[in-house]
């Protein structure tokens, strides 16, 4: 895989070229960024950026007014490529807060192993429903130790308005759910995401994970998705690495009002 031609087709359609992300969300693009506006219980902030040390702390300055007006908290992702280079130095002397840094990592879909099943006693189940979204929250609540509020609004509003376009999944154990994980195609681009993959922490080191990967790596292949993208957290990045996944560059959040 050429690594540099598939940062820069993935800056141009999924974050340049983005698209809304859920129901009621509007992605606007203002002089050197595109940021999405959506409801409180959605995704707000700056997907891209294209800045230079001459505008830079301007833009910044706008965005802040923008969402402040708005009422609404919001993220700025920025990647390791992106300018000016003190971009995140700027950012948190605005009064942005960094969260965990992340590895932007692709894989091509036909290039990786999709035999990976989950453990005995563990079947992958489909969420088609509000039984299914409550079994995925609960599952998110336990693996991640945060609130599911959001996960929730998100996968309702989905379900009911654009069903095809969200693949989310529970392992269960018995009847406990135990493992989530979401696919989300990205609308005429070559991309579809993996978001929210995770395991409560007794089931961890047992394939699970592996399998998540692998059933969804599956329906993008059956959805004609040319490339798998996540956001990896270093315990992933070995997991994703092993199954044929390359690490392209770094993203971090940087949270303002949050």
């Amino acid at each position: 895989m050429d690594s540099a031609a598939v940062l820069a087709r993935y800056d141009r359609e999924a974050r340049e070229g983005a698209l809304p992300d859920g129901p009621g969300a509007r992605v606007e693009r203002a002089g050197g960024v595109v940021r999405q506006v959506a409801d409180a219980q959605g995704w707000n902030g700056v997907v891209w950026s294209g800045l230079d040390d001459s505008d830079a702390d301007r833009v910044i300055g706008e965005q802040i007014a923008c969402f402040t007006a708005l009422g609404r908290d919001f993220e700025w992702k920025v990647y390791g490529h992106d300018r000016p280079e003190d971009l995140g130095s700027r950012l948190t002397a605005a009064g942005f807060r960094a969260g965990p840094a992340e590895t932007l990592m692709v894989a091509e879909v036909a290039a990786l192993a999709l035999d990976a099943e989950p453990p005995p006693g563990v079947r992958l189940v489909p969420v088609t429903d509000r039984t299914g979204a409550a079994l995925a929250v609960d599952a998110y609540e336990r693996a991640f130790g945060a609130d599911g509020t959001v996960l929730r609004h998100r996968l309702l509003g989905r379900l009911d308005a654009e069903p095809g376009t969200v693949v989310a999944v529970i392992a269960l154990a018995g009847d406990e759910p135990v493992a989530v994980a979401r696919l989300e195609t990205v609308p005429g681009t070559v991309f579809a995401g993996l978001w929210g993959g995770g395991t409560v922490t007794a089931w961890r080191g047992r394939g699970v994970y592996r399998a998540l990967v692998a059933h969804r790596a599956r329906v993008a292949a059956a959805q004609g998705c040319r490339y798998l993208q996540v956001d990896a957290l270093p315990t992933s990045r070995p997991i994703l690495e092993r199954l044929g996944f390359h690490a392209l560059t770094t993203t971090t959040p940087y949270l303002y009002g949050v």
